[in-house]
């Protein structure tokens, strides 16, 4: 009897666990949703997506630069980044997730201004979703090979479902077709920068560090983007005053910071599909209180949050078989 329960207090253990991690990863989609409208809407006050990119990132890796020389662990994290690279014990792919992050940023800032956030949504998780599915299988994130169950696979379907919905309406009408694909490659590049940034954090041994090497290489790639678009079209028209423009690059630290930690128990799908209900639920009610001229109704909105929801929990709910 002792043994059987120890192993069903294992087992309670390991579903809290893994439902603290789904929890982790909703709250990373809620943020993303978040720093999309901010740098969205900072792109458009300043009329340049590419300089608020950089602003944002840049502020981000500020942050990070403190925060890792103030926190032992950042300050040992970063002393085996050194070494591991020195030794070429860290791959230099690895090394690469920002590039995905950075042009997730510069989407953001170029489009969500006219789609909404509910409608870059919509392209980022059909992109997020199905990159998800094709890392889990191939064992690129930290867990290794996670099974594609039939769970797995109805719950990502579930969750282009509900981007289907979110595209019923009349609202992509006269958007450019660029501004759907655009967030759908960001997407597929934000689920290979969660495996990434999840090998890397092993490495280390820690999150600290894997996003802070995130913000280095997003920072530099946006800063050259930036200064090449300014010497192209000129200067920024107008430089906002409003504090909370400026603090994307803060959120963004958060959740790439909790995407290094939570991925190693979701796997990259499962966090994939768990953010899905915080993009959008959160976009859903971003986009009520300030919408954009692209954004879907409401209604519409609230219907595609429903079905990635149900998409979620047919993937994540450890469903037990009855005993007889």
């Amino acid at each position: 009897m002792a043994p059987e329960r120890g192993n069903e207090g294992r087992a309670v253990a390991e579903r809290g666990s893994v439902g603290l991690a789904v929890a982790g990863a909703v709250l990373i989609g809620a943020l993303t949703a978040l720093q999309a409208r901010i740098n969205g809407t900072l792109g458009a006050e300043i009329g340049d997506g590419f300089v608020a990119a950089a602003i944002s990132f840049g502020s981000g890796l500020v942050i990070l630069i403190a925060l890792s020389a103030l926190v032992p662990q950042g300050r040992r994290g970063f002393e085996r980044l050194v070494s591991g690279i020195r030794s070429r014990t860290i791959p230099a792919w690895t090394l690469l997730g920002g590039l995905a992050g950075a042009f997730t940023v510069a989407s953001q800032g170029l489009t969500v201004a006219t789609i909404g956030v509910a409608l870059f949504t919509v392209g980022f998780v059909a992109g997020q979703t199905t990159g998800g599915l094709v890392l889990d299988r191939v064992g690129f994130g930290p867990a290794g090979v996670v099974p594609v169950t039939v769970r797995r696979v109805i719950g990502a379907l579930l969750a282009i479902a509900g981007v289907v919905v979110c595209l019923s309406g009349d609202a992509i009408g006269g958007v450019p077709l660029w501004m759907l694909i655009v967030p759908a490659i960001a997407g597929a590049g934000v689920a290979w920068q969660q495996g990434t940034n999840g090998r890397l954090r092993v490495r280390v041994e820690s999150p600290l560090t894997a996003t802070l090497v995130n913000f280095i290489g997003g920072t530099v790639v946006l800063l050259v983007a930036a200064f090449v678009h300014v010497g192209v079209v000129g200067a920024p028209r107008a430089v906002p005053t409003e504090p909370w423009l400026y603090v994307g690059g803060a959120v963004g630290v958060v959740y790439i910071f909790l995407s290094a930690v939570v991925v190693r128990r979701t796997g990259v799908l499962l966090l994939g599909l768990g953010s899905v209900v915080g993009l959008l639920t959160t976009s859903v009610l971003l986009d009520a209180l300030w919408p954009a001229p692209a954004a879907p109704a409401t209604p519409v909105a609230l219907l595609a949050a429903a079905v990635a929801i149900a998409g979620v929990a047919v993937a994540a709910v450890p469903w037990r078989r009855r005993s007889r």
